[in-house]
């Protein structure tokens, strides 16, 4: 995994103060590579509770953890039980580590 354990630790930090102790984060992607370089990090954010606005709280926390990693680019993917589930879902949930 080509994430710190500081960086594992703010982007930990930052789901829970935005989406709730609950809430969990997978890294999934190229960033799961420790032989690659480069490339963006690809979050899965696990939620619980039906999230109002998905949009809104994915945007909020790739923004907050693309600062916390030196303005890394970052995309957030939402699960939470009023979402659909789409096999990107499935392939983060499979192939993803939790942080």
């Amino acid at each position: 995994m080509r994430l710190t354990d500081t960086q594992a630790a703010a982007i930990r930090q930052l789901t829970a103060e935005l989406a709730g102790p609950s809430a969990s984060v997978r890294l999934f992607g190229s960033r799961l590579d420790d032989a690659a370089r480069g490339g963006d990090v690809d979050l899965f954010l696990e939620v619980p509770t039906p999230v109002d606005e998905p949009a809104l709280l994915a945007a909020r926390l790739a923004a907050r953890v693309s600062r916390a990693l030196d303005d890394r680019r970052v995309d957030v993917l939402i699960g939470a039980p009023n979402l659909a589930r789409l096999p990107i879902h499935e392939l983060a949930s499979k192939t993803g580590q939790r942080l």
